[in-house]
């Protein structure tokens, strides 16, 4: 895949989760509305907006940026699941944005995630084994 389109989705990635941990670090009533209605205000709000803070610095760091893509996937997993068996699509009269900001998010995370594979610690060198060096022989 081509680094331009990358960095295009990282970066929209890294400012929908932006915009949507400040709500959530200042106690935004929506925010306030949906980790009360998982049961988990306001632990699970700070902990969230925290996680959410850690994969924006990561998408915008070049050797990290597989990370913030993996990191952002489990976030938006987590919410993409809230909303299809907690919340429901549509929040406090938000016509579905949240919902399709996750969607949009999980997207464009998962296809910086393939894209840079390779740069996956552990994982990376599954999916592009380096070439082992001879040995001469005695």
């Amino acid at each position: 895949m081509n680094r331009k389109l990358s960095w295009v989705l990282q970066v929209l990635a890294a400012a929908i989760l932006g915009q949507t941990l400040f709500f959530k670090f200042s106690g935004a009533p929506e925010s306030v509305h949906i980790f009360s209605t998982l049961g988990v205000e306001p632990w699970g709000r700070f902990a969230t907006a925290a996680l959410e803070l850690v994969a924006v610095i990561l998408l915008l760091t070049p050797r990290r940026a597989a990370l913030g893509a993996l990191l952002a996937l489990g976030l938006m997993a987590g919410a993409i699941g809230s909303h299809l068996t907690v919340l429901g699509i549509e929040v406090a009269g938000d016509g579905g944005t949240l919902f399709a900001l996750a969607l949009v998010t999980f997207g464009a995370s998962a296809v910086v995630a393939f894209s840079r594979r390779s740069e996956i610690p552990v994982l990376g060198p599954l999916f592009f084994p380096r070439p082992m060096s001879r040995v001469a022989a005695d």
